[in-house]
């Protein structure tokens, strides 16, 4: 019988793999790789859209999966950050949405269980990496029209439910709601993916992790950590936590509120610091594995991993740290 993540999760920190983008960056692929055979007449430009790079360079989506087993992680993030038909729209691809997430997991389910055939005792997991849309449903973007939405519940639910179904049909073994600024978005989601597991009358183990914007404390639509749990805590969850925005240093009071309120696991996937004036992210693996080890000896987390500028060295050096404790163990909530 196959290992389940839930029963991983009691006996080791699972270890989540690091940035795609980052790795992606790397390659520099040009506006003709991106497009690829298939895309070169494609009437508008493509450079930039990740996501498609599951279709027209899928070894380097492979490599990057590959190198992130490597480093030992046990859980890598399917190429969908942008996943939808709402995301897509930027490239004029709605069309396009299922096919993209359904080859993501594909990809990403055969590393996975190459990795996991030759460690039988270490299986690997595919999450289905579903992050924010580029619209808020909490806020209008207009500042002077308030009650203004730019999107509704329903158009959320829609493209978040095609996004589920596609990646599960993929071969994900759990779904992880990234990246949540605005938790009305990550609401919609929720409730697609419960849509989904009703229609399919299965169970799906759901990741969800928010994203604190700044020194606030807060998510961008005004969430303290306390709220945000609130809002999410409806359904029952793999794990809770925190990813991108901040570095591990800064990320941490933050954690340590969320850990001490939830029973739910904890998760974190921090950047590798602070941008610098370049965009580029400078913090060592040492630096970010040494933040770490403070995560792991106040009893924080359950899943650790990186966000942007992290690199398979990031994810080497938090496996190596990560394996001389025990997972979280979670308080009794009243």
């Amino acid at each position: 019988m196959a290992i389940t993540i839930q029963e991983a999760i009691k006996k080791n920190i699972l270890i989540l793999d690091g940035a795609m983008g980052t790795m992606l960056q790397r390659y520099n692929f040009s506006e003709e790789d991106f497009r690829g055979e298939r895309f070169k007449d494609f009437p508008h430009p493509l450079k930039g859209n990740n996501d498609l790079l599951s279709l027209t360079q899928p070894q380097a989506i492979r490599d990057v999966h590959a190198a992130y087993f490597e480093a030992g992680a046990d859980i890598v993030e399917t190429n969908t950050f942008s996943g939808t038909t709402i995301g897509m729209a930027d490239y004029h691809m709605e069309d396009l949405v299922y096919e993209l997430n359904y080859e993501s997991a594909k990809l990403a389910r055969e590393v996975a269980d190459e990795f996991t055939a030759k460690n039988p005792e270490k299986p690997r997991f595919v999450a289905g990496s579903i992050g924010p849309t580029n619209r808020t449903a909490s806020m209008s973007p207009d500042v002077n029209d308030p009650g203004y939405r730019a999107v509704t519940f329903d158009d959320l639910r829609i493209a978040y439910k095609q996004q589920a179904e596609a990646l599960m049909d993929g071969g994900c073994d759990l779904l992880l709601v990234e990246t949540i600024f605005d938790t009305l978005n990550a609401k919609a989601a929720l409730f697609a993916i419960e849509e989904v597991k009703e229609e399919r009358n299965l169970d799906i183990p759901i990741m969800v992790s928010g994203t604190i914007t700044d020194a606030s404390g807060r998510t961008l639509s005004g969430q303290t950590v306390e709220a945000f749990l609130i809002s999410v805590s409806h359904i029952p969850l793999l794990s809770v936590g925190f990813n991108c925005a901040l570095g591990a240093d800064l990320l941490k009071p933050y954690l340590k509120t969320l850990a001490h309120n939830t029973s739910f696991n904890v998760s974190a996937h921090p950047n590798a610091g602070l941008p610098n004036a370049f965009g580029q992210y400078d913090e060592t693996p040492e630096q970010t594995q040494a933040f770490i080890k403070e995560y792991l000896e106040d009893n924080l987390i359950n899943i650790i991993g990186g966000c942007c500028g992290t690199t398979p060295d990031h994810i080497r050096l938090m496996a190596e740290v990560a394996k001389d404790y025990k997972p979280r163990v979670a308080p009794v909530i009243g």
